[in-house]
């Protein structure tokens, strides 16, 4: 496979772990995920891990995992590659992977004595990507091996970090966040 194709492979098969921390930060808000309660003198998470933006995460990287599926031959074609499928179970371990990674990091966060919205470098970044890569090699373990080889790991490494950097500051500057990172 060109260079070309395995870029564009990695990012196509990383879509729907990619929305949903976006689409939670759009339609989130509500009840925590946490209730509120502390472990010990800290938030186990925070009010920024909500019900409704975990729920819409992943029901949104779901359907985008669907809509792809649905634009995968003409995607392909006009890109003169072959584009991964996503079966059922990827197309909801991924995105479900991605918020509990979000989720992770934030228990994580707290317990290191970070506030919300703190930035911790590299976690920040690549927390969603290997809960997601993660909970799909548990659930389609066949496909998530054949679909993520390790040129698309390079690449999902490489971009994750510059695409999570570019769409927070593009969140920060719409004011949808209060913190570009």
């Amino acid at each position: 496979m060109s260079l070309l194709g395995t870029v564009i492979g990695a990012l196509w098969a990383m879509l729907p772990a990619y929305i949903p921390n976006n689409a939670a930060v759009l339609f989130g808000g509500g009840r925590p995920l946490d209730g509120g309660r502390n472990l010990g003198e800290r938030r186990i998470l925070g009010d920024g891990k909500t019900w409704r933006g975990t729920i819409a995460g992943i029901t949104a990287g779901t359907l985008l995992a669907g809509l792809l599926n649905v634009l995968r031959e003409r995607a392909g074609a006009a890109f003169g590659v072959t584009l991964p499928s996503f079966p059922t179970a990827a197309a909801v371990a991924l995105p479900a992977g991605a918020m509990l990674g979000d989720i992770l990091a934030s228990f994580l966060k707290r317990r290191t004595g970070r506030d919300r919205g703190a930035a911790f470098p590299v976690l920040d970044q690549l927390d969603f990507v290997a809960a997601a890569l993660a909970l799909a090699a548990v659930v389609v373990p066949n496909w998530t091996r054949e679909t993520f080889t390790p040129g698309r790991l390079v690449v999902v490494a490489i971009a994750t970090p510059a695409l999570h950097l570019l769409t927070n500051a593009g969140a920060y500057v719409l004011g949808l966040k209060d913190e570009p990172w």
